[in-house]
């Protein structure tokens, strides 16, 4: 064969593979993109408009779908990602929102990530989560939306770096990384189990935080809640299914019930984005769903690790600019041993969310003030105020090294340069 041929052979076969690989992805992202039957059609007019509302608050929907100020589920708030800003869109019944839409569009952008008119959503908008929604649920949330009062808001146009910007980067994302699904109970689980795994999994899309992101910001899959960092926020998410970080294997399901219906319980308290979660969304639900969640998060598979942490690999034990600062600073609410005031100001001593590695969230609160969330059953919670103009970071460093190092407490130190860090993604 000679060059000139071989050249116009190469580029055949190039522009061959190149048409395969474009229609592969073509299909791959409209699998499965035909509506499904619809749900239970005797629950209808003020019924179904009031299942679409309980399901929209166990969504969170109102969190994201509303800018700070704006009007509710108007759209427009900012949401960051690594890769650029992602704006959420209106879920009014105006015509810049779902006004023209119907319920097949409406299932189609949660089953399948795809608008109206066929574009692809990004998943910053958890469809890989809502994809296993059941479509009657769909339903109701559409009637509720559809009731609300419409807003004129027209979309913002997401603010997103190159490549990621581009469709067919988005299309080869979700050849890799998403499938249309559906959710199945587990016929060896019983009622309550499989109702708490479709909220956790589904509709709740809780491992959309805890769990851990690869380099392209995909997941394992909803039943990944091993923990993870928070892109951009950079609070961390723990574990689920770690007794040493956020599982909650040995709790009585009324302590868990208690910490998603209220923020504070006898065995922790929330803080951070979770404190949204639990303000908007778990507050409100039955006592039966949240009973259901406990009973899923109580039997996740264990994967607790039994970290060995050394007096030489702590290192600070002893740390007296560390006590000095506590003593001055924190000891009034907190106590002189870290045992805290029931009720009230929580204990340090043997408290898991202090030796959580990273160290994140104890930097994020000394610094921004920490702050449970104002709920039903707990109207006026207990908070702490900001230190970030008061402590450096080489201060603040000692004074969470001493917290992570005292009272039995067994953590690595934190740096000045972690507490840096943290404090320059403080939002």
């Amino acid at each position: 064969m000679t060059g000139k041929r071989f050249t116009v052979w190469a580029f055949s076969v190039s522009a061959l593979a190149a048409v395969v690989a474009a229609g592969t992805i073509a299909w791959l992202s409209v699998r499965d993109d035909t509506p499904s039957q619809r749900g239970d059609a005797s629950v209808t007019g003020n019924g179904l408009v009031g299942l679409g509302e309980y399901l929209v608050r166990a969504g969170s929907c109102e969190g994201c779908h509303t800018e700070r100020g704006g009007a509710r589920f108007a759209g427009g708030r900012a949401i960051e990602t690594p890769f650029g800003i992602v704006y959420s869109s209106n879920l009014t019944p105006d015509a810049s929102g779902l006004g023209g839409w119907t319920g097949d569009d409406f299932w189609r952008a949660l089953h399948n990530g795809r608008s109206r008119d066929g574009h692809l959503l990004y998943p910053a908008f958890p469809y890989p989560n809502y994809t296993r929604l059941a479509r009657g649920d769909a339903d109701a949330m559409f009637a509720y939306l559809k009731s609300l009062a419409p807003v004129a808001a027209a979309p913002k146009p997401h603010a997103l770096r190159f490549p990621f910007d581009q469709a067919a980067a988005l299309a080869a994302w979700r050849a890799l990384f998403f499938r249309p699904a559906g959710f199945q109970p587990d016929r060896e689980q019983t009622p309550s189990w499989n109702r708490g795994a479709y909220l956790v999994e589904t509709l709740g899309h809780c491992n959309a935080c805890h769990s851990q992101r690869n380099a392209f910001g995909a997941t394992a899959g909803p039943l990944d809640l091993a923990g993870g960092l928070i892109p951009v926020q950079n609070w961390y998410a723990p574990s689920l299914n770690d007794r040493n970080e956020a599982g909650v294997e040995t709790w009585p399901v009324a302590d868990v019930v208690a910490l998603l219906k209220t923020g504070v319980s006898a065995q922790a308290s929330v803080q951070g984005p979770m404190a949204e979660v639990v303000a908007g969304s778990t507050q409100h639900l039955r006592d039966a769903d949240l009973v259901a969640m406990a009973t899923y998060l109580k039997k996740l598979p264990s994967r607790t690790v039994n970290v060995v942490v050394t007096e030489a690999s702590v290192g600070n034990v002893g740390n007296k600019a560390g006590r000095v600062i506590y003593e001055r600073h924190c000891s009034g609410c907190h106590g002189e041993r870290g045992e805290g005031v029931a009720g009230a100001y929580p204990a340090l001593a043997g408290n898991r969310a202090v030796t959580l590695t990273p160290a994140a969230n104890l930097v994020h609160i000394v610094l921004r003030g920490g702050f449970p969330p104002t709920t039903a059953g707990n109207p006026r919670p207990f908070g702490m105020p900001p230190f970030a103009t008061v402590l450096s970071d080489e201060e603040v460093a000692a004074v969470l090294s001493h917290v992570r190092s005292t009272w039995g407490n067994h953590a690595a130190p934190v740096s000045t340069l972690e507490v840096a860090r943290f404090r320059g993604s403080a939002r």
